[in-house]
Parts: C-alpha cells; sequence; structure tokens
C-alpha cells in the first residue's frame, strides 16, 4: 500500500446545528490524484477546505502523514499544501507578479527563473506583463495554477479547475495536471462534478453526495461498475437525494 498523506477517521464539520461534511474514513495516498465527484451542495469544497486547514473539523481525526492535526497548523504544514479554487481571485498586477508574490513572502531565491518556468509550462509566458485584470477566464485560471505550482508543494488541491471553461483552456489544465503527477509525483486532490473528467484524470475516484461519500474505489472501476445504487443514480445524471 502506498504512504497515506491525509487521513480522516469520523471527521465532520458542522455551521451551526447544520452538518455539511462527514466523512467516516478516507485515505489520500502519496503520489496519487484522488478524484472527488458530487453534485452542488454535496460538501464537496468543505471537504478540500478541511484538507487545506482553511477550516478546522469540528469533530473526529484529520492526520496528515500520520500525524493529527488539532488546533494551530504550524506554517511549515500549510506551505506543504497549495490549493487552486475555482475563482481565481488574482492582484491587480502584473501576471508575472501575480505568480512570483508566493516566493516574495516567503524569501525564496531564484525567483525570475522559477517564474518563468512554471509561465512556460501553463503557456503565459507572452502575457507576462500583461496586468491579470485582464486577461480572459481561462488564462486566468491558468494564472492561478501557475502561482500554486511555482511554490512547489508537495500536496496539490483543486477545486472545480476547468469549470466553464473553454476546450482549449480545460483541455491545457487537464494536460499540464497528468504532467505534474507523473513527472513530480504530486498528490493531488480533484473536486469537480464532471465525471468524465474525474475518469481521465483520477486513480481512484470518490462520489460525495449529502456530505458522505457514498463510494470510492479505482476510477474506471467506479465510473463502469458502481457498487452503491445511489452512485450509479447520480452517473446517469438522476438526481438525488
Amino acid at each position: 500500500m502506498s504512504e497515506l498523506v491525509y487521513r480522516l477517521e469520523n471527521v465532520a464539520k458542522t455551521y451551526g446545528s447544520r452538518e455539511v461534511c462527514r466523512v467516516t474514513l478516507l485515505d489520500v495516498r502519496a503520489g496519487e490524484v484522488l478524484g472527488i465527484v458530487g453534485p452542488n451542495g454535496a460538501g464537496k469544497t468543505t471537504l478540500l477546505r478541511l484538507l487545506n486547514f482553511l477550516e478546522p473539523v469540528t469533530s473526529g481525526e484529520l492526520h496528515l502523514d500520520g500525524v493529527p492535526v488539532s488546533g494551530h497548523v504550524s506554517l511549515e504544514w500549510r506551505r506543504r499544501v497549495t490549493t487552486v479554487f475555482q475563482e481565481p481571485a488574482l492582484l491587480s498586477t502584473s501576471v508575472w507578479n501575480n505568480v512570483a508574490y508566493g516566493l516574495r513572502v516567503r524569501g525564496e531565491k531564484d525567483v525570475r527563473q522559477r517564474v518563468e518556468r512554471v509561465l512556460e509550462m501553463v503557456e503565459l509566458t507572452h502575457l507576462s506583463r500583461a496586468n491579470a485584470q485582464t486577461l480572459s477566464g481561462g488564462e486566468a485560471r491558468r494564472v492561478a495554477l501557475a502561482r500554486a505550482l511555482v511554490v512547489e508543494p508537495q500536496i496539490l488541491l483543486m477545486d472545480e479547475p476547468t469549470a466553464h471553461l473553454d476546450p482549449y483552456n480545460g483541455g491545457l489544465i487537464e494536460d499540464i495536471v497528468r504532467a505534474l503527477n507523473r513527472e513530480r509525483g504530486i498528490t493531488m486532490v480533484l473536486v469537480t462534478h464532471n465525471v468524465f473528467q474525474a475518469g481521465r484524470l483520477a486513480h481512484r475516484l470518490a462520489i460525495m453526495l449529502e456530505g458522505r461519500i457514498v463510494e470510492i474505489g479505482p476510477a474506471q472501476e467506479v465510473l463502469s461498475r458502481p457498487k452503491d445504487p445511489r452512485s450509479a443514480a447520480f452517473l446517469r445524471g438522476e438526481l438525488v437525494y
């Protein structure tokens, strides 16, 4: 079995009296792409925020590398994990400065070389001096991905990375994700409502409905032979309550 990066045991997240996420058991293995699919409101983004320590768990245990995460999370641990959100929230400055921002905050060296390398990877070198606020949606999403990659995270979390993008930008981002996982072994958790994309990118696939993971397994197996009737209904495009 591959080394575990995350383990969640009996984890729940509530806001007031409303429970929005409950995970009985979830492992994320080192070097894998784990896809999490489900309809809007299923709790996918909440789960991602727990994995990035943006939200504390209400109950249960979240482990990183076998160590329980509770209370204050160290800066060292936070820097291992980077998230690409659906809305890029770019700074009103050049593409180059947006990508370099994290490196400068960390006081890293070789900023120029690292920024130029990642801009080439996402095919945005020609727009490096453009103001990020003038970009198309697809270009902005690639800047956000470059900003995440330039700090060389060990774990990359992605929330609907290609939602509402044209085929070119969506395909380019998928190609980058495959290459990063294959060549650098970055552990990835991909949240999407697009089951076809999850099938193309993920090694394992979890289906999340009403805040709970109802099925998890090898991606192609889950897609072609779901065991849970709720999973099968969701994959057929039926409304699931």
